[in-house]
């Protein structure tokens, strides 16, 4: 088939932009690899852009002496996968029987999930909340109260709702139980957007640290995001008593912090090509089905 013109133009304008897009989203973690490989004397002068001046690994060694970054790395690692079984368990159960015409009561159901979208029931009541079941400083803490995202829950089900129900009926003919349905035949059918699904849940878990700050004092249960945020705001604090007049404390170099963050940073980005092959499927026919 003969390419148009108009087309070759549109396609080389295509190309050209998301080229451009993907250059200005390269070259900031560019300049921060080579931060954290850099001597400091170097990025104070200035000198360091995307390539590392004065070859040094010192802040990719302190990062991994420091016994306490370790342990919330562990940590965090443990919490993402708690979190993201726990989210999704909930989100299977409850999209699951809203796919069900005769489920009484089902267009309310839907109107209240909506509804929690648009509203929520505060900072201070959540906060309340938790403390009153004694959650804080506790795992828990950082799950229970994120379980489940009513807009992933909206996609799962519509894809549930795009699976055939001839499927469910031949089960339910060869005597299969409703639990028995869901996950001998609409689970398997259903992989590509709960990888997806997975992936956002996992992914704003180990991004999240404001939830983190409100409830965990106890500094064996930060997760890293939180010791990301105590580096900035030490240096912070740093800056300002020195402003002051007061006994500065020793600044961390920036080096440390760029190390900090791509060691914080790393472990999330390696999840990707794992799921990448489901990610636009799941998400682009769970959300246009149903």
């Amino acid at each position: 088939m003969k390419v148009r013109a108009s087309d070759k133009i549109i396609d080389s304008c295509i190309i050209l932009l998301v080229t451009v897009a993907s250059f200005v989203c390269l070259v900031p973690i560019l300049h921060l690899i080579a931060v954290s490989l850099s001597s400091n004397a170097a990025i104070l002068s200035n000198k360091v852009t995307v390539f590392p001046v004065e070859w040094s690994t010192l802040a990719y060694e302190s990062v991994f002496k420091d016994a306490k970054m370790v342990s919330s790395l562990f940590f965090t690692i443990v919490l993402v996968a708690v979190f993201t079984v726990v989210c999704m368990i909930m989100t299977i159960c409850a999209a699951y029987p809203l796919t069900k015409k005769k489920l009484k009561g089902r267009d309310f159901f839907l109107i209240l999930i909506v509804f929690t979208m648009f509203f929520s029931g505060g900072l201070i009541p959540e906060y309340l909340l938790v403390k009153s079941l004694k959650l804080t400083n506790t795992l828990w803490a950082l799950v229970l109260p994120g379980m489940i995202n009513a807009f992933y829950l909206i996609i799962l089900k519509s894809f549930f709702s795009s699976i055939p129900e001839e499927l469910e009926e031949s089960a339910r003919i060869d005597g299969s139980s409703h639990f028995g349905t869901l996950f001998r035949i609409v689970l398997p059918l259903s992989l590509p957007v709960l990888a997806t699904l997975s992936l956002f849940y996992a992914v704003g878990r180990w991004n999240g640290f404001m939830d983190a700050l409100f409830y965990i004092t106890n500094q064996d249960l930060y997760p890293i995001q939180l010791k990301l945020y105590q580096l900035v705001i030490s240096n912070q604090m740093s800056d300002a008593t020195a402003t002051e007049g007061m006994s500065a404390m020793a600044p961390i170099p920036e080096s440390l912090k760029a190390a900090s963050i791509m060691f914080a940073t790393i472990p999330i980005l390696l999840v990707y090509p794992w799921l990448q092959r489901y990610f636009i499927s799941g998400i682009m026919v769970g959300a246009v089905k149903g």
